[in-house]
């Protein structure tokens, strides 16, 4: 059995050189293909910016002053 784990662990460890390599080769071609999830583009191509709504940013600016309005009222509290 110990045998079948150590194969699995080669074989694994092998894929990942493989990918590597496979990489490797792309990149000096320039054909290497930034993965989606690092890069956002709109379905022309172009590159865009993360944007958030002015009510996801009010609701963060309020949850953010509360939590400093506790931490502040409980450092005054321990200060007295």
């Amino acid at each position: 059995m110990d045998i079948l784990v150590a194969l699995k662990q080669e074989e694994i460890k092998l894929q990942r050189q493989l990918k590597g390599i496979q990489g490797a080769i792309l990149a000096l071609n320039g054909s290497h293909v930034v993965p989606a999830r690092t890069k956002l583009v709109s379905p022309n191509g172009v590159s865009r910016k993360r944007t958030m709504s002015a009510a996801g940013r009010a609701r963060i600016s309020k949850l953010t002053k509360e939590r400093w309005r506790k931490f502040r009222a409980e450092k005054a509290k321990r200060a007295k």
